[in-house]
């Protein structure tokens, strides 16, 4: 694996889709990675990684860390949508997301959430961010 931010990215995804919390809010479909604003609401956007590879490891491992960005969109309505999905996100991410077969957790930040104002207020969209950072290990 070149690029760890891809299988990051894949188990952050796992672990919203096996969240009952998210789901009551969010169609899996729509917890997916792509373009910041969605076509379909509620959503869950995974923008783009950034990685740091912080070196070597034993037994031929590597190591880096990972950021990502969470976009959470829902359309106003009130009841504070957007909000909720936020927390359920948090709750399912609190401690990270799992091991997989491509990728180990070394270290899991908790993750931090801005709610920010829609640049076109017409559309009465809430969005909010929630930035993700972990270490990561992999074997070459």
């Amino acid at each position: 694996m070149l690029d760890p931010a891809l299988a990051f990215q894949t188990a952050v995804r796992a672990a919203l889709i096996d969240a009952p919390e998210v789901l009551a809010h969010v169609q899996p479909a729509n917890i997916r990675a792509g373009s910041i604003r969605p076509e379909r609401l509620p959503s869950v956007v995974l923008g783009d990684a950034r990685t740091e590879f912080l070196g070597c490891a034993a037994g031929s491992q590597r190591l880096a860390r990972v950021f990502l960005t969470l976009h959470i969109w829902a359309q106003e309505d009130g009841a504070d949508t957007a909000r909720q999905i936020g927390a359920a996100i948090y709750g399912a991410l609190e401690f990270g997301p799992k091991d997989t077969a491509e990728i180990s957790l070394d270290d899991w930040t908790q993750p931090r959430m801005v709610w920010l104002r829609d640049p076109q207020p017409e559309l009465t969209l809430t969005h909010g961010a929630m930035a993700l950072e972990a270490v990561v290990r992999w074997r070459v």
